[in-house]
């Protein structure tokens, strides 16, 4: 056994199984303690005048004093001569006293071991994964009171980890265990074994009340006194105290019971035996009160080591004493090694709490109702600016609205007081709860000004939960902050429709697009220094410092033995490989004018497009071309918002292909040995941020690829995590970027492959000026005044740019077999008329409904309408399908977008492109979906061709390959990655005021 004393902090933890030793390696299992008495040598005396109760043997090693001990001696007062004795339990305390009381006892113990048993059974039933565990914390290394719960334990197969600290351990030193335990998902009950003296308010108060199974803690006992019994737990002490009088004593009501001592034991016991009629009577140590000549029962508190003659109480009266017994050598004891060790008793009911514990916490991994608590808007008019609305709304805590929708604490991870990050472990929790209805918000050909999806997503969740009372949970992309700081603005929506506080939302939010940065450039940086490397060192040079040898040993890493496997070297000690082997591995061999993988920065810089790396003399002339693109166009977002686990995601940024070597062969991530660091990079950016609207309903924003070079939507995780959290009957809306053909056809073909999930209905947004400019009106350049097409009423031109984009996008959706609900964001300088034209029109072109929706002005009451159209077209189910099967040949799928969606005649690729496909069916490619990355502003390649053009060809001038996002995307035009800053960009608004840091110009 290691000596405890001199170890102030160490522990050692021992976990029983049915009195097996358990080999769970987490637990981190040393020993099983070494079996000891279980202190059933007690010995006692006959009741006479002057006699005391009889202590723990000699032979047993001594507890601490003190209620937590867990011993009790029940014993029957008499008189000198005799009368008064209780005929269940003898007054002398004779041998039939003994014999009868040990019967008492093992009744109890087998009444509270079988309960507790069926309720194991039944709740292993449920979850037979998981096992209730006891953790006890004691001051040394005693074992009688392990090998107590040890029987217990293997009675009703509940798992046990003992933690002996140091004799002397401090207050921190338990702190510090209480709080590893809190937070140890696998504990369900801590008992603190340790004597009065350490059980201070702060390690009382520090134990989690749920893993309070010995019911000391302030907030417990609260509980308790208040009546509160579904939460608290009753001590163990104190439940073995009720049984034995109940044994006693068949009928307690009526009966008055002295308690004697001070302590919370005290308090409890008087609340559960008023609870149960008898009349309880306190007294303290000091006082002689003749009250205990009156009582039925006296129950002796402990915490004074004091004799305590029968003649103080009533004859016949049960006495009760808790805490330490005294050992006495009087002449007349007699020894009764046979006396149940009530010890026993207590364990039972404490497992029995740890069971009811177990029981809660499974209760709580289920599906939780909602129980929203929607904020108050008083919308203003004129509209104030959106910076303004947004911080005139208090929010609610991010843990209040946590539990408001289900999560649990333990599922949230808080980035100060208004944004959160969600744990994945969310979806083990609901894997077996249905999804709720799936809603895809897209839109018609956009303006540059964009057209308001955003808003419309938060104005539909807005009136879906707060003002019709379903479930609800939006899903957004994070905005770059190329457009925040460029032309567009922010993207959290506006007027009374946002997600708040809209400054955090645009501004960096929980860094996932700095990590994305941060991941890709290493990458980057990874690729240039090892063609250096490899163009300035010999085969034997790379080797040596590639594979190091430490300590006198030379190891593969892990990823490099990937690397061997993938090269068809099946070794694993590096003395084996043969030089050719050698030259395989430490090769890259990469082509600097095939590679790939660019770097990325997060602001709309167009002097980045192109650069030139490698010029400094240090370099040793390793210079090529490069360039930048924006952050949010990286692979790695891509990634992001396709994977569905840590894994998935780890296993992704292996697979991306970063160049091509001289000999033609791809090289990835994890050849260049770099996918797992960035795997860690991106560990915290793959949980989904949880904000809230205007009205106090949630929000997860995550990921944020552009729908024109990328596929443009959320994430995967936020929709599943979302699904889940609303249930069968309510909503998540999500966004897909630009109009249905771009945004929308993505989200079908790429995300609904990767996700697995099905959209119920698309509400199609609609503007009456982007309509307007599809019939034929002037273009639009954001910051420029608006021609007066725009501003006055023109039937017209809202009825052609009905008749041809609006029409298109809704015959688009209706390909995958999916129903269009049409939202006409309305703006100031509509008329009724143009948008009674706009309903009418929409729906003789097929939409389901069409409803004009005033979000920006009245927040959720101004989107009541398109919520309940929403909600009716959901009630018929779809008839989900793709455009395309997934293993048509590259061209084909290629053929068939840009004929059924854009409208194309037909598709006319370039030699460049023709021999990228060829490549990439060489490499196995091609059974990806495709992106198409064209221009956001036509259904054409022609950004000018605005309402639904006909007759053209699609030039595909190159193919690309993101085979970690796992997708194909063919370059229609000229298409940039790197946005520029305008003449007068956003930033000249934006500011902060340095006293009262508020923040100025966002929109």
């Amino acid at each position: 056994m290691v000596d405890c004393d001199n170890c102030a902090s160490t522990m050692w933890r021992f976990l029983v199984k049915s009195l097996t030793v358990h080999k769970d390696p987490e637990i981190g299992l040393v020993k099983l303690i070494k079996k000891k008495s279980a202190c059933s040598s007690l010995r006692t005396h006959s009741a006479r005048p002057g006699s005391r109760a009889g202590g723990l043997s000699r032979r047993c090693p001594p507890l601490p004093a003190g209620p937590p001990n867990g011993r009790l001696l029940l014993r029957t007062s008499s008189s000198s001569t005799g009368g008064g004795a209780d005929t269940k339990l003898a007054v002398d305390f004779g041998k039939q006293a003994q014999k009868e009381g040990r019967v008492e006892c093992d009744s109890s113990v087998r009444e509270v071991v079988q309960s507790t048993k069926e309720a194991m059974v039944a709740l292993q039933r449920r979850n037979p994964a998981v096992q209730p565990l006891l953790a006890i914390v004691q001051a040394g290394e005693d074992d009688i009171l392990l090998e107590a719960h040890k029987e217990m334990a293997g009675k009703i197969d509940l798992n046990i980890i003992q933690i002996c600290l140091a004799k002397d351990c401090t207050e921190d030193e338990i702190v510090e265990e209480v709080l590893k335990l809190n937070e140890d998902s696998r504990v369900h009950g801590v008992y603190l074994h340790l004597p009065p003296a350490s059980l201070t308010s702060r390690v009382l108060n520090t134990l989690k009340a749920e893993k309070d199974v010995d019911g000391i803690s302030d907030v417990n006992i609260g509980r308790l006194v208040r009546g509160d019994l579904s939460k608290g737990f009753v001590p163990p002490i104190a439940s073995a105290v009720l049984d034995l009088l109940e044994k006693h004593e068949s009928n307690l009501e009526g009966k008055t019971v002295l308690l004697v001592g001070e302590g919370h034991l005290g308090l409890v016991l008087q609340y559960l035996m008023e609870r149960r009629g008898m009349i309880a009577l306190k007294s303290n140590w000091s006082s002689k009160s003749h009250l205990q000549k009156q009582a039925d029962a006296v129950v002796l508190l402990g915490g004074e080591d004091i004799d305590v003659p029968h003649t103080w109480f009533r004859p016949g009266a049960a006495v009760i004493r808790c805490g330490p017994i005294l050992v006495t050598d009087d002449e007349h004891l007699t020894e009764m090694s046979s006396t149940p060790d009530l010890g026993h008793l207590i364990a039972a009911y404490r497992t029995q709490n740890v069971v009811h514990s177990y029981s809660r916490w499974l209760q709580e991994q289920q599906y939780r109702p909602w129980r929203l608590r929607s904020l108050k808007l008083q919308p203003m008019t004129p509209v104030p600016s959106d910076i303004e609305i947004s911080r005139a709304q208090k929010p609610k805590s991010m843990n209040q609205l946590a539990e408001e929708i289900g999560l649990l604490p333990e599922e949230l991870e808080a980035y100060g007081r208004n944004k959160a990050k969600v744990q994945l472990s969310l979806l083990d929790r609901l894997h077996t709860q249905p999804d709720g209805k799936y809603v895809l918000v897209a839109g018609i050909t956009p303006t540059p000004l964009g057209e308001g999806k955003s808003t419309v997503t938060i104005g539909l969740v807005q009136a879906l939960s707060a003002h019709l009372k379903f479930n609800s949970f939006g899903c957004l992309r994070q905005p770059s902050q190329g457009p925040t700081f460029g032309v567009k603005g922010g993207a959290a929506g506006g007027g009374y429709a946002q997600v708040i506080p809209m400054e955090e939302f645009n501004l960096h939010l929980t860094g996932d697009i700095h990590a994305i940065t941060a991941a890709n450039n290493l990458v980057a940086a990874a690729i240039d220094a090892r063609m250096l490397h490899e163009a300035t060192q010999s085969d034997k040079a790379l080797f040596n410092r590639l594979v190091p040898t430490v300590n006198g040993v030379r190891r593969f890493s892990p990823i490099q033995i990937s690397r061997l496997r993938r090269l068809g070297i099946n070794k694993t000690d590096p003395a084996t490989l043969t030089p050719q082997e050698v030259t395989s591995f430490v090769r890259l061999d990469l082509d600097p004018s095939k590679i790939t993988w660019q770097r990325v920065v997060d602001t709309n810089d167009r002097f980045l497009r192109k650069i030139t790396v490698g010029q400094a003399s240090t370099e040793k002339g390793q210079i090529r071309e490069t360039g930048f693109d924006i952050a949010v166009a990286s692979e790695i977002m891509a990634i992001l918002a396709l994977a569905d686990s840590l894994l998935d995601m780890k296993n992704r940024l292996a697979r991306m292909v970063v160049g091509t070597s001289r000999s033609g062969q791809p090289v990835t991530a994890e050849d260049l040995g770099v996918s797992g660091a960035l795997a860690v990079l991106m560990k915290d950016a793959i949980k989904p941020t949880l904000m809230q609207t205007l009205e106090g309903t949630p929000v997860f924003v995550h990921a944020g690829p552009f729908a024109n070079i990328a596929h443009g939507n959320s994430s995967v995780l936020a929709d599943k995590l979302a699904l889940k959290l609303v249930g069968r009957d309510g909503f998540v809306v999500t966004e897909a970027g630009f109009g249905a053909d771009i945004g929308m056809e993505k989200f079908f073909n790429i995300k609904c492959r990767a996700s697995g999930l099905r959209p119920s209905v698309v509400v199609l947004v609609a503007t009456v000026r982007a309509l307007k400019m599809h019939g034929g009106g002037p273009n639009v350049s954001a910051g420029a005044p608006l021609p007066k097409e725009y501003i006055d009423e023109n039937l017209g031109l809202v009825a052609d740019g009905c008749y041809s984009n609006l029409r298109k996008q809704i015959q688009i959706a209706h390909l995958f077999g999916v129903p269009v609900v049409v939202a006409v964001n309305v703006f100031k300088t509509d008329t009724k008329a143009e948008i009674d034209l706009v309903c009418q029109i929409a729906k003789e072109c097929g939409a389901s409904d069409a409803v004009p929706c005033h979000h920006w002005a009245k927040g959720g009451q101004g989107c009541l309408d398109l919520a309940k159209a929403v909600n009716e077209a959901t009630i018929t189910p779809g008839n989900f399908q793709f455009l395309y099967n997934i293993e048509m040949p590259i061209v084909e799928k290629i053929r068939t977008i840009a004929q059924k969606v854009y409208g194309a005649d037909d598709i006319e690729l370039s030699p460049e492109a023709k021999a990228k496909i060829d490549y990439y069916n060489q490499q196995d490619y091609g059974s990806l979906p495709i992106c198409m990355a064209k221009t956001h502003l036509s259904l054409s390649h022609m950004p000018d061709k605005k309402g639904a053009p006909t007759g053209f060809i699609l030039p595909i001038r190159d193919v690309r390959a993101s085979i970690g996002a796992g997708f194909i995307y063919p370059l229609v035009g000229t298409m940039s990655t790197m946005p520029g800053l305008p003449t007068r960009p956003c930033f000249y608004d934006i500011d902060l005021d340095p006293i009262t840091e508020e923040i100025t110009g966002l929109f």
